[in-house]
Formats: structure tokens, sequence, C-alpha cells
């Protein structure tokens, strides 16, 4: 019986093993299926550039303002989201962001109209500092 156990458990291994393969191999395949000009992109060296044009099998990528370079479908590593590339290319993180957004638009809920109108004392508001003749 145990001789029949280990071969089994060693081809049921191998299946998984290939079925995991197999789904990587096809996102990777709907990944550059998705590419299109605009995208910002991350390269399988680490490289953070922005897809210009996409060919049959390469695909041209601006590295810098002015400087395209020519990679193959398979060395990019992942599509990124335009607010992730935003983040990424400025060095601003994105929970910053998000904050700032967020404290924005409590600051426009909150804000006040202001009024020209004089306090009932008919005298100036106390915060203004005004400078006084002696």
């Amino acid at each position: 019986m145990i001789q029949l156990l280990i071969p089994l458990m060693m081809v049921a291994v191998m299946v998984m093993l290939f079925r995991s393969n197999k789904k990587r191999q096809e996102q990777a395949r709907t990944m550059q299926s998705t590419l299109e000009p605009g995208a910002g992109v991350r390269t399988i060296g680490g490289l953070y550039a922005q897809v210009k044009a996409v060919n049959d099998e390469t695909v041209e990528l601006e590295i810098a303002p002015g400087v395209v370079t020519h990679f193959t479908k398979g060395a990019i590593a992942a599509v990124l989201e335009p607010l992730e590339y935003d983040a990424i290319i400025n060095g601003r993180p994105l929970e910053d962001e998000a904050e700032e957004s967020i404290t924005e638009a409590d600051d426009e809920a909150e804000a006040a109209p202001l009024s020209l109108e004089k306090d009932d004392s008919g005298s100036a508001p106390a915060d203004s500092e005004s400078p006084k003749s002696k």
C-alpha cells in the first residue's frame, strides 16, 4: 500500500505545480494584452516608465522626458494604477494624497463665509493688529 501511496503523492504535487505555473502564465498574458499608451509600468528590472506605443512583441517605454526605449512585453512586471505611478514618480506617498483630499474637503465644508460687518461695539476685531501712532 505504501509503495502505491508515495508515487501517487508525487503525481499530485506535480499536477499542483503545473497548474499554478499555468495560472501565472495566463495572468502575465492578460496583463500584457491590456498594455496601452499612457499607462505606467514597472519592468522586471525595477525600472518605472510610461508606455508610449505597443507593438506585436515589443513595447516602447519613455523612461525620462524624451528618452524612449524598446522592451519585450515579457519584461513588463506590472501595470500600475495612475495614482500609484504618479506617487512613485513624484515621490509622494499615496496616504498623503488621500489625507490631503480629505482635509481639503473638510476645510471647504467648515469654512464660514467672511463678513465685512463691524462688531456691535464698532471696533475692529481683536485679532487684527494695526500699527498705533505714538
